[in-house]
């Protein structure tokens, strides 16, 4: 088991420094300080490769003092989820009875209004959240442990968002039976080589939005600096609520901009006069990009207006509320016109690129065609040479000159073969014009 491992390892290492220690060597402490160095190293591979069940399992078998060496060496991030599977006795014994987790950089956001404007509450410890009156509470990154603590302090149940956002889309939207009401959606994070959609768990509760995702997301940072700045932005939570998803769609739209871009830039490529294969390979990768992005734009928005669809069909917006988020359908309705004509364009630059490949694949066996048909009446006359009828023929007459005539008679009737398909080709393309139309 890990537990056994890792005393194992300790027992090594203390046997190793006790040596060490009775050694009388040049340099002593120097030599003590690096093997200390070694064996953190050795202890922090040891806890990074393990997870946060086996951490808690391993501090709860080992004794005492291997126990609170190996918590020493947990990170700050790491110990709060660790220590609550932890027994209590064995906490009470580590000097860890009370589990207030502290929260580090943004993971925890909280928000007041104040005087028609938002203003973030910096927190850090559970002090920080006494007699806080908060309507939005934004939570990144936390850990079970983390949101449980939150939502024990404000009376409400915050699940993992990533697991919430798998349930069916159906069953995305629901009012609880304690009356909360939850929204599951996916955002668009849209980065230069990484787009994707990131699942938020909202959860509106006693006047307060409560809002989980495991990444930080330009919506969120544009909404924040929105609220701060500006007042009489914000009313409520849903007013916040609304005002996220609205960012979403903005963000949606952004990104069909930079799609429509990309496609100009292809189009211009495709429709030149000639095509490479390995321009057309090329040109195929990144049409295949911008069509698995259109696709998940689509798919986010689509998202966002079964959410906004919902709100609606619950009565929960007032009628400015409701104004806010028919124009956000509008916007959605507009957007998907715009998806719809990006598909039609992408297959057409897809067609144009595959006809481009055909082209070159039929130039290339036409070139075989015409070499194959001038060289047939030469190899005719070099099966001729070959025969014996063609030494008797030139009998008296030196080799050299004989098959000297030969070689230019053949050069001169594979050049008229090749005159005369080029001549048939032009006068077959001739045919083929459109007249002109008359004055």
């Amino acid at each position: 088991m890990l537990s056994d491992q890792l005393v194992s390892l300790l027992e090594k290492q203390k046997l190793v420094d006790g040596m060490v220690h009775r050694l009388q060597m040049p340099r002593q402490q120097a030599v003590e300080s690096l093997l200390q160095k070694q064996h953190d190293a050795q202890l922090l591979n040891f806890i990074d490769a393990a997870s946060s069940v086996e951490l808690a399992q391993a501090l709860n078998r080992l004794g005492l003092a291997h126990a609170r060496l190996l918590l020493s060496k947990i990170s700050e991030l790491r110990k709060n989820e660790v220590l609550s599977d932890v027994s209590d006795a064995r906490r009470r014994e580590l000097g860890q009875e009370r589990l207030a987790p502290e929260f580090f950089g943004n993971q925890v956001n909280v928000f007041e209004l104040i005087d028609g404007r938002l203003k973030q509450i910096p927190i850090a410890c559970r002090k920080d959240l006494e007699g806080v009156r908060p309507i939005w509470v934004d939570l990144v990154h936390t850990s079970e442990v983390e949101r449980a603590f939150i939502g024990a302090h404000f009376g409400v149940d915050l699940p993992d968002p990533l697991n919430e956002t798998e349930l069916e889309v159906s069953a995305r939207f629901y009012v609880h039976e304690n009356d909360d009401i939850h929204l599951h959606s996916n955002f668009l994070h849209d980065r230069k080589g990484d787009s994707r959609g990131v699942p938020v768990s909202f959860i509106l509760r006693g006047g307060i939005l409560f809002s989980l995702r495991n990444e930080e997301l330009p919506v969120f940072r544009l909404q924040r600096r929105r609220a701060l700045s500006q007042t009489g932005y914000v009313n409520d939570c849903i007013d916040v609520l609304l005002d996220l998803y609205g960012a979403d769609v903005e963000c949606s739209a952004d990104s069909l901009e930079n799609i429509y871009a990309s496609l100009g830039q292809v189009g211009r490529l495709v429709l030149s006069e000639a095509v490479s294969d390995e321009q057309a390979a090329v040109t195929l990768a990144d049409i295949a990009e911008e069509e698995d992005q259109n696709g998940r734009i689509r798919g986010n928005i689509l998202d966002t207006q079964r959410a906004l669809n919902f709100l609606m069909r619950g009565r929960l917006l007032t009628s400015d509320q409701i104004g806010d988020a028919k124009q956000i359908l509008r916007n959605i309705d507009s957007l998907n016109s715009h998806t719809a004509f990006l598909f039609d364009k992408i297959n057409f630059l897809m067609d144009a690129t595959i006809g481009f490949i055909n082209i070159n694949q039929n130039k290339r066996v036409n070139q075989l065609t015409v070499f194959s048909v001038v060289f047939m009446p030469i190899n005719i006359l070099a099966g001729m040479g070959g025969m014996s009828e063609f030494s008797m023929m030139t009998q008296g007459v030196p080799w050299p000159v004989a098959y000297g005539v030969f070689v230019l008679c053949s050069v001169l009737v594979g050049l008229l073969t090749y005159l005369g398909l080029k001549r048939f080709e032009k006068r077959k393309m001739s045919a083929v014009r459109l007249p002109k139309a008359r004055p």
